[in-house]
């Protein structure tokens, strides 16, 4: 298992799915985590576990579309941890899945705000801590649809493919920092957000080939990103999909 080791990564959507189990698998490679959701049981219980497995496990309740939250919740992660190397946007998700003009404009307007404006209200309160690092990483956690046109969801297209668009400017403007910026994209992940449509270790509904995963089968990729060295890769998209994208 790669070594994270004295390093503090803070993760947002942290209290289930994905998030949760790289919050989980980070502080079983040495790293100091802190979990940020919005409900507060569920962050709790992660950060329970992983001081119980011998790290320090800080939980803030955040909504990650809330700027004023997350500067404050993120100023009180690095003032806990003592430092942040490791980002990892996370939180996310979409439930507007019909076409413009059917649509809700409120579920819409509250995809962009959750995948994209989190996104960067979130890098950018943590950008000075990462800073004071060495070879810190942010990991945004996107989605193919990011780069594919699709009928039917355009709020969540919309926005993640602003989530890559900013991981490309970011990592040019991070580069002379030696701050790596990726995209990691799990490909259809069982979630609670996801469970109406698809099944875990089924195939896809709709795409031959592709086969939902669960969460912890993202974590190795999580890993690989977060223990690179420095000069590793940044401005990239590394995927879990089995199609291209």
């Amino acid at each position: 298992m790669p070594n994270l080791t004295d390093k503090a990564a803070l993760i947002t959507g942290g209290g289930r799915g994905i998030g949760r189990a790289i919050a989980r698998a980070f502080a079983e490679a040495g790293a100091d985590v802190c979990v940020l959701g919005r409900t507060k049981s569920e962050i709790d219980e992660v950060a329970a576990r992983i001081t119980k497995s011998g790290r320090q496990g800080i939980a803030e309740v955040c909504d990650v579309a809330d700027r004023q939250a997350v500067e404050i919740a993120i100023a009180r992660a690095a003032e806990a941890l003592g430092r942040i190397d490791i980002l990892v946007n996370n939180a996310g998700g979409g439930t507007e899945r019909t076409r413009v003009g059917e649509d809700d404009p409120d579920r819409w307007v509250s995809a962009i705000e959750v995948n994209l404006l989190g996104t960067y209200y979130c890098t950018r309160a943590a950008v000075p801590y990462l800073r004071k690092g060495e070879a810190s990483k942010i990991i945004n956690v996107g989605s193919g649809m990011g780069h594919q046109a699709r009928r039917g969801n355009s709020s969540y297209n919309a926005a993640n493919a602003g989530v890559w668009m900013f991981t490309r400017c970011l990592a040019m403007e991070l580069q002379e920092d030696d701050i790596s910026v990726n995209e990691l994209i799990p490909g259809p992940v069982y979630t609670k957000l996801t469970s109406d449509i698809f099944r875990p270790g089924e195939p896809h509904p709709q795409i031959p080939g592709e086969r939902v995963k669960s969460a912890q089968d993202v974590v190795p990729l999580a890993m690989f990103l977060a223990s690179q060295p420095a000069g590793g890769p940044t401005g990239q998209s590394f995927s879990l999909a089995r199609r291209p994208l």
